[in-house]
């Protein structure tokens, strides 16, 4: 069965996001697997339900694909670009609460980096 995901919208500075929100340990595994494209400005949301040493990787996945890691707070600690297809784990460099996916490049193409934050995630649903 195929997991479900949570429409949901987010923010950075002046750049709306609609995300799907991962929040369920089955949404999470699933993430953007056997997807061929994602539009743009969409993203997928993973929620954790408490912050730790977080992975990411891209088995099964065909779209290219820039992760941001984030901590508790929204905050973002790294950006991580990731290919296709491989089992490369990407990780945040400290603890990490949420990742966001985006589209390959979507971050640098609007100047967003480390230390800038992403509003929105205080009125989500908790992660399980």
């Amino acid at each position: 069965m195929a997991a479900e995901f949570e429409p949901v919208e987010i923010s950075i500075g002046l750049y709306r996001i609609q995300a799907e929100l991962a929040r369920t340990p089955e949404a999470r595994e699933q993430g953007l697997m056997f997807r061929k494209s994602m539009p743009a400005g969409r993203g997928m949301l993973f929620a954790f339900p408490q912050s730790g040493y977080i992975c990411m990787w891209m088995k099964n996945t065909d779209i290219p694909l820039s992760a941001a890691f984030m901590d508790a707070s929204g905050t973002i600690i790294n950006i991580e670009d990731m290919q296709p297809q491989t089992e490369a784990n990407h990780c945040g460099a400290k603890a990490t609460a949420y990742v966001l996916e985006m589209n390959a490049g979507w971050f640098k193409q609007h100047r967003i980096g480390p230390g800038q934050r992403i509003s929105g995630l205080e009125t989500l649903p908790r992660a399980r």
